[in-house]
């Protein structure tokens, strides 16, 4: 009687969750997050340079736009969110910051969850973060440098 009650309580909150889907992909007046670039190119940046970027977007839907979360592919990769609802047809920003002291080529992605008709989109930034140039020391320097090891 259990193993009944429990499978029954399993489907009906199966058919819960497909119809609540259901509602919010049917509602014609649901936010819709568009972002202006869904990649950001760093280009090629020196070892500790500014890593911070920002992708820009727009609700596109008839209702406000609430952004839930946003989380990094890893922790080198820190996004922050909006606070606030974003009203239809309004921006709105998502600051990322990549530490920039791990040289090599990189490409991380952002996951944005959202109450918008598409409930996840996935950003991304690329780049290449170079190793510091070897600092060259003029002949002389190094003429002195020897003449004061010598003493």
């Amino acid at each position: 009687m259990k193993r009944l009650l429990i499978s029954l309580s399993i489907a009906a909150l199966g058919v819960f969750t497909a119809q609540a889907q259901e509602a919010k992909e049917s509602n014609p007046n649901a936010p819709e997050i568009t972002f202006e670039q869904e990649t950001i190119n760093y280009g090629t940046i020196e070892k500790g340079a500014n890593g911070e970027r920002v992708f820009v977007f727009t609700n596109t839907g008839k209702e406000p736009l609430i952004i839930t979360n946003t989380k990094g592919s890893c922790g080198c990769t820190v996004p922050s969110k909006p606070t606030d609802p974003i009203a239809p047809g309004e921006k709105g920003e998502i600051k990322v910051k990549y530490d920039t002291n791990r040289v090599g080529p990189f490409t991380k992605t952002v996951t944005v969850s959202s109450n918008a008709k598409t409930a996840t989109k996935v950003v991304k930034i690329t780049g290449v973060v170079k190793a510091p140039e070897p600092v060259k020391t003029s002949p002389e320097k190094e003429e002195v440098s020897s003449v004061m090891m010598k003493k």
